[in-house]
Order: C-alpha cells, then sequence, then structure tokens
C-alpha cells in the first residue's frame, strides 16, 4: 500500500478562517464602535495565516515500497525503508501528532508538522509496507 499526500497554504480551511476573522474584526469596527488601534492589533495576527494564503506553499509525503520521501516548508528528504527501524507517534499535549523516525544507526529524524497526513492512515500504510510502529499518548519529551 503506497500513500501520497498533498497540502497546500491556500486550503479552504485556512481561506475560511481568515474571512471569518476578518468578518468578524471588520463587524467589531462597524457595530461595536470598536477603537481602531484594538482592532489594528488584532488584525495584525492574522497576517501570518495570509501570508501562508498568499504564497500557497506545498507540502507532500509519498510512502512507496522502496521509501519514504517529503517536501516542506523547511525542506526536503528521502529515506529508504530499510534504513527505518521505527516510526514513533507521539502525541502532544496539544493534541498535535509528532511523528519521529528512528533509524537502524541511531539516527533520529524528526517529520516537518506540515508534511504529515493524517496519522492513522499515515500508520496504515507504514504497517502495511512493514515498518514497525509504535505510539505513545501525550509524552513531553522524545
Amino acid at each position: 500500500m503506497s500513500l501520497a499526500f498533498r497540502r497546500t497554504g491556500r486550503s479552504r480551511r485556512n481561506l475560511v478562517a481568515l474571512a471569518l476573522v476578518w468578518a468578524v474584526l471588520l463587524g467589531m469596527l462597524a457595530a461595536l464602535n470598536a477603537a481602531v488601534w484594538i482592532v489594528l492589533f488584532l488584525w495584525l495576527f492574522t497576517l501570518p495565516l495570509a501570508w501562508e494564503v498568499w504564497r500557497n506553499p506545498e507540502s507532500r509525503l509519498t510512502l512507496d515500497d522502496r521509501a519514504l520521501d517529503w517536501q516542506g516548508i523547511l525542506g526536503a528528504d528521502r529515506v529508504p525503508l530499510a534504513l527505518i527501524e521505527k516510526v514513533r507517534f507521539d502525541r502532544r499535549l496539544d493534541l498535535s501528532m509528532r511523528v519521529t523516525l528512528v533509524l537502524t544507526d541511531g539516527r533520529k529524524i524528526r517529520l516537518p508538522h506540515d508534511v504529515l497526513p493524517p496519522h492513522d492512515r499515515f500508520e496504515a500504510a507504514l504497517q502495511a509496507q512493514g515498518v514497525r510502529v509504535e505510539r505513545h499518548p501525550f509524552s513531553l519529551l522524545g
């Protein structure tokens, strides 16, 4: 079972979130007569998401019978499956999932969050390729 996952910055979720927040900010100005400096201050927090929607970066992860490769905002890499001893799935306290590749030589490679597919699909695809998977709920370290 192979897996191909792709994510772009200009997703429907990002567009809806940005539109809703900006509508609320405009509503604060129009209906509540909020101070302009307060609305501008809150608007500043939307700029990183607006920049991501504008740039539309693409992240991808591909798993086939030979290798796991990914390309994200911070770079790209490829690891042959024969070099992977196990894959750790660590649930963080903010309910996000941290995925770490533990290689046969002891090195650890942490997968960037922007390239991760839904963890259930990813875990099933790894197991179908014969890669050992470990789950660690609510890990603070690792």
